[in-house]
C-alpha cells in the first residue's frame, strides 16, 4: 500500500461509486482504459482484486468495500489540508472549488472569468454535474460551494438565492404554434415532448411548470443531454421545455423560437449552496459576495435573457 497515489484512490473512489468504469472516465474526463489502468495498479498495490465483474455489472469486493471507506478517509484529509492552504493565502492566491449544475455550463464559465478578472491570483476548481452528482458532492464535502436550482431541502446546507431563472417551451422556428399570440398550455396536449431525463433539475422543473394540466404527456424522447435535445428540436422532432439560459445563442440566431404560453415563462432561482457549518476559504467567501451583488445582472448580460 506504501506506493499507492493519491490519484489512484481518487479514481477508484469515481469508479466505485458509479459501478462502473466508463460512466467513471466521463465524470474524470479521462479514457476507459486510463481508468483500468489506475485501478489495476492500486489492486497490485494492495494484493487484492478491489472489483468482481458478474454477467455485465461490477461489485466491490470485501476488500473494495474496505478500501472505499479508507479511500474517502484519505481524499478528505487531503481535501481539509488544501482548505487549510487556501485560508491562509486568502482570496489572491487561494483555490476556488465550485461545482455547477449542467444548465450553468452555458453561461457560468464567462461568470467566472468576470471574477477571476476583478481577483487576480485565484486559482479555480470548476466541475460540472447533474442534481445527483452535485448533492453528492456536497454530502462528500468535495466541493465548497454549488450552483444549482433545486437546492436540498433540510437542515445541513445554507441555500441562498442570487439570480432569476426562466424556464420557456421552445421548438423550430417553422413549427406552426411559432407566432401565435397568448396560447394555452392545453393546446399542446397532442405535442411531441423532447425531455431530459427524470430526476434531472429539468425534468422536475417541467414537471411544475406543466403541474398536469397537460394530459398523458406524449414524450418522443427523453434524452441526458440538452445540447442533443436542442439540436433535435432544431429537427423538428418535437418541442422542449427547457432552462432560458440554455437556449439563448439560439434564439438570438434565430434556430430556435419561444411558444408564446400563457403563464410563461415558469420562474425559479438560481441558488447558491453549501454546507452550513462549512468554514469558507476566503476565496469562496469573496463569490459569495460577488454572486449575491452581481450575479443577477451579470447572467442576464451574458445569456441576452432579460426578466421583467
Amino acid at each position: 500500500m506504501k506506493n499507492a497515489t493519491l490519484r489512484q484512490l481518487k479514481v477508484f473512489e469515481v469508479v466505485a461509486r458509479q459501478l462502473s468504469f466508463s460512466r467513471a472516465a466521463e465524470e474524470l474526463h479521462l479514457t476507459q482504459p486510463a481508468v483500468s489502468t489506475q485501478v489495476r495498479q492500486l489492486e497490485g498495490h494492495v494484493g487484492l482484486p478491489l472489483f468482481e465483474q458478474l454477467g455485465k455489472k461490477i461489485y466491490l469486493t470485501p476488500a473494495g468495500v474496505e478500501m472505499l471507506h479508507y479511500s474517502r478517509a484519505i481524499i478528505q484529509q487531503f481535501h481539509e489540508a488544501d482548505e487549510a492552504m487556501s485560508r491562509l493565502k486568502g482570496v489572491s492566491g487561494g483555490v476556488l472549488n465550485i461545482a455547477v449544475i449542467s444548465a450553468g455550463d452555458y453561461f457560468f464559465p464567462r461568470l467566472l472569468a468576470e471574477f477571476l478578472r476583478r481577483n487576480q491570483g485565484v486559482s479555480l476548481n470548476l466541475a460540472v454535474y447533474n442534481r445527483e452528482e452535485l448533492l453528492h458532492q456536497l454530502a462528500a464535502n468535495l466541493t465548497d460551494l454549488a450552483v444549482m436550482v433545486r437546492p436540498p431541502q433540510g437542515g445541513d446546507t445554507v441555500s441562498l438565492p442570487f439570480a432569476p431563472h426562466p424556464y420557456v417551451i421552445v421548438a423550430a422556428p417553422s413549427h406552426p404554434l411559432v407566432g401565435r399570440r397568448g396560447l394555452a398550455l392545453e393546446e399542446l396536449s397532442d405535442e411531441s415532448f423532447i425531455v431530459r431525463e427524470k430526476g434531472s433539475d429539468t425534468w422536475n422543473s417541467m414537471e411544475e411548470g406543466l403541474a398536469g394540466r397537460i394530459r398523458n404527456l406524449k414524450i418522443a424522447m427523453e434524452i441526458k443531454s440538452t445540447e442533443t435535445i436542442k439540436q433535435a428540436v432544431i429537427a423538428g422532432m418535437g418541442i422542449a421545455y427547457l432552462s432560458a439560459h440554455t437556449v439563448s445563442l439560439e434564439l438570438e440566431v434565430g434556430r430556435l423560437a419561444v411558444l408564446d404560453i400563457v403563464g410563461f415563462p415558469v420562474m425559479l432561482n438560481w441558488y447558491l449552496v453549501h454546507r452550513k457549518n462549512k468554514r469558507l476559504p476566503p476565496v469562496a467567501e469573496a463569490f459569495k459576495g460577488f454572486l449575491m451583488q452581481d450575479g443577477a445582472e451579470l447572467i442576464q448580460t451574458l445569456t441576452g435573457i432579460r426578466v421583467a
